[in-house]
């Protein structure tokens, strides 16, 4: 019998932290949402309604202990569903895995450090 191993195809590591964000685009209003992890290449969002697969957006995100934030252009391209059981009831929530594609006003190496912070564990 075969033993198949799962590669991490990921190129950097994620970080599981919960977040709100805003996502916006040109065919649909901005909305707010929740980010269930984050790694410098893209995020998984937690939101009712997914923007469409290859949808181009704009996620806007608090950076930890600041008033400022970042503003990432990115491509959806992933959709996800999670079914659970909480307190005796089935529960849903959808979500959608995005991409960065660029960073809005050279907030790159703003990102990096936003990350580390990330990275702290309190």
């Amino acid at each position: 019998m075969a033993v198949h191993q799962l590669l991490e195809k990921r190129a950097s590591i994620r970080f599981t932290k919960v977040f709100e964000v805003f996502v916006s685009s040109d065919e649909f209003a901005e909305v707010a949402a929740i980010a269930r992890n984050i790694s410098e290449g893209g995020m998984l969002i937690e939101t009712v309604a997914p923007l469409p697969l290859g949808s181009a957006c704009q996620v806007r995100f608090q950076i930890p202990d600041s008033d400022a934030s970042l503003i990432a252009r990115a491509e959806v391209k992933n959709h996800y569903c999670f079914n659970y059981a909480h307190r005796g009831r089935i529960r849903w929530a959808r979500g959608m895995g995005v991409k960065f594609l660029e960073f809005l006003e050279d907030q790159n190496e703003l990102f990096r450090v936003t990350l580390s912070r990330l990275r702290t564990l309190h």
